[in-house]
């Protein structure tokens, strides 16, 4: 399990490492070109129920701590389907990989 520590909150958000680095791709990529967005994701099993959503801007640190030292294999897909909802009004929504995003979630 990988770990997002955003801002200064000491509390990581807790994210599996695959899915982790697909996020490292896009979100990197957006802050590259100095555009700000929303990352949301669901809490995970041992959590309480819920969803969650982070306001992402260039001007706020951001760590990716994986627990595997191996990079994992990346889906050209699944990378594609996270930047697809990045550029979108409702910004990243973080799916599992072998769900497809439904048109409703990249179109809001």
């Amino acid at each position: 399990m990988g770990s997002l520590f955003y801002g200064d909150n000491a509390e990581p958000i807790q994210i599996e490492d695959r899915a982790l680095a697909h996020l490292k791709i896009v979100i990197a990529t957006k802050l590259r070109r100095n555009e700000s967005f929303t990352l949301s994701w669901r809490h995970p099993d041992g959590e309480p129920t819920g969803r969650s959503t982070i306001w992402l801007h260039p001007s706020i640190p951001l760590r990716f701590v994986f627990a595997s030292p191996e990079t994992p294999q990346l889906s050209r897909e699944w990378i594609e389907n996270l930047a697809h909802s990045a550029n979108s009004s409702g910004g990243i929504t973080l799916v599992e990989e072998n769900l497809a995003l439904p048109e409703s979630a990249i179109s809001e």
